[in-house]
């Protein structure tokens, strides 16, 4: 069965088309301007391609798994054709699972919940907190930020190393040898400063101790193609309103063992088979050991089929003008933040690491909540600022200490003194030459002639004030 779409036979055009392309924001100076989506990494504009796709699959929504008639029929087939496409999207093993999940952050979560009992986990303090944090009943190892992929892969092999049995012995089995199962968390590229990790020499020194591997492609999959068999990764998960598909879906693709050993992350129907009662009063229960282990209630079928849309529609579109696009979109960004002296930008790795289109930076004199709502206010640019939900990286690179910040946020510092967060800017395949230009001009104007109005926090909002 199948939904008949005319975004289908679109021609695909660069960027992709995204909504909200024309909205138009009122400027506190007076007058209204095109809303400029520069805070892609935070959620990407949802493609016009996935908007079409949903509506027209809209009047056929029925329930998955669970009926007989026609539109329960067609859903259940949609969401598991989806299923499909996201596998081939990822490259995946024929024996690999592809578990539908909320988020990035769930994915994570669920993988954690099945960890084999006594597992070693591995983790950069440079994780956003969705992979730093979900590993509560293990035993983690936070490695420190490392300043250049080498380092990365180095970092590694030595705390991998320290719990071999023997100096040059590697772990045996497929669920860990004699020190037990060990997994290895990583990003793909950082949400702060969009730097691309070494993944697959990561994997391959994860793979060379007998641990696993685990990739947080949040900010990967909507900028660069993937490939988990290439890759040599054991999971990766991403979030689909990232990767320009609304409606709250995530994926944990990957190896099905360490999943179908685990109890169902939330127990309930359709992650079950068959349920019994027994004589003594107790129920028996047959788990799925399939993917609807842990799929528990009714899915998200427009959420999973918005991903499936976006894989397709970044597939046609063909990866390699998107990245080439991208890239210069980045080149520029850089090019012009370098020309404004008051501006530093951000990295581990240094300034000509390989990037995707997120680059963090502070500017001298200002506070970056003040930057950043000067920017919307005055200019009708969204950015992000704060610490990115990954506070041990961004105090990192800011050479502060802990403060008390906001849900993912920071402290106000007083003007003059050194910001206390960041400023965020990041875009993609639906993101305007134009805008990019207006967001460069923008931060020259600020730096150079100040902000025309004052700035103050009010509530945990930045707002104008005279």
């Amino acid at each position: 069965m199948s939904v008949s779409t005319a975004a289908a036979d679109q021609t695909v055009c660069t960027p992709l088309p995204v909504l909200g392309r024309d909205v138009l924001v009122p400027l506190v100076t007076g007058g209204e301007v095109t809303y400029a989506a520069l805070d892609y990494a935070a959620s990407a504009p949802a493609l016009q391609r996935v908007w079409d796709d949903v509506a027209a699959y809209a009047p056929y929504y029925g329930s998955v798994h669970r009926g007989a008639g026609y539109l329960s029929q067609l859903s259940t087939d949609l969401f598991e054709s989806s299923r499909a496409t996201v596998a081939e999207f990822l490259g995946c093993r024929e024996s690999d699972q592809v578990v539908f999940t909320r988020s990035t952050t769930d994915s994570l979560n669920l993988l954690a919940a099945a960890l084999p009992a006594g597992c070693q986990v591995f983790v950069f303090e440079t994780e956003h907190h969705a992979s730093l944090l979900p590993w509560r009943d293990a035993e983690v190892t936070f490695l420190d930020a490392p300043r250049t992929p080498a380092q990365a892969v180095e970092t590694l092999e030595r705390a991998l190393a320290a719990r071999d049995p023997s100096p040059g012995s590697r772990l045996r089995s497929s669920r860990g040898g004699p020190n037990g199962p060990a997994l290895v968390c990583v990003t793909g590229a950082s949400n702060v400063t969009g730097e691309l990790w070494p993944v697959k020499e990561l994997a391959a020194a994860a793979h060379a101790h007998g641990a696993r591997i685990v990739l947080d492609a949040a900010q990967l999959a909507p900028h660069h193609p993937l490939d988990i068999a290439e890759l040599d990764v054991d999971w990766i998960a991403f979030s689909g309103h990232k990767l320009y598909a609304p409606f709250g879906s995530g994926v944990l693709a990957g190896r099905a063992d360490w999943l179908q050993s685990a109890e169902p992350y939330l127990a309930g129907g359709g992650a079950s088979r068959t349920v019994a009662r027994r004589a003594d009063g107790g129920v028996d229960v047959e788990w799925h050991t399939t993917a609807a282990r842990h799929e528990a209630g009714s899915p998200n079928v427009i959420g999973v089929y918005s991903i499936a849309s976006a894989c397709k529609a970044l597939t046609e579109a063909g990866f390699d003008s998107l990245v080439e696009r991208e890239q210069a979109l980045v080149t520029k960004v850089l090019e012009g933040l370098a020309g404004v002296g008051a501006v530093r930008v951000l990295s581990l790795f240094g300034d000509d690491a390989p990037r995707v289109g997120v680059i963090s930076f502070v500017v001298e004199g200002w506070n970056s909540s003040h930057f950043a709502a000067a920017l919307s206010a005055e200019y009708g640019i969204g950015v992000r600022d704060g610490l990115f939900c990954a506070h041990p990286l961004v105090r990192t690179l800011l050479g502060s200490e802990p403060q008390e910040p906001g849900e993912c946020g920071a402290p106000e510092a007083e003007p003059g003194e050194r910001s206390l967060n960041a400023i965020r800017v990041s875009f993609g395949a639906g993101t305007p030459d134009e805008h990019v230009e207006r967001f460069l001009r923008a931060v020259r104007e600020l730096v150079e002639d100040g902000a025309k109005w004052d700035y103050r926090t009010e509530e945990g909002r930045c707002v104008p004030a005279v």
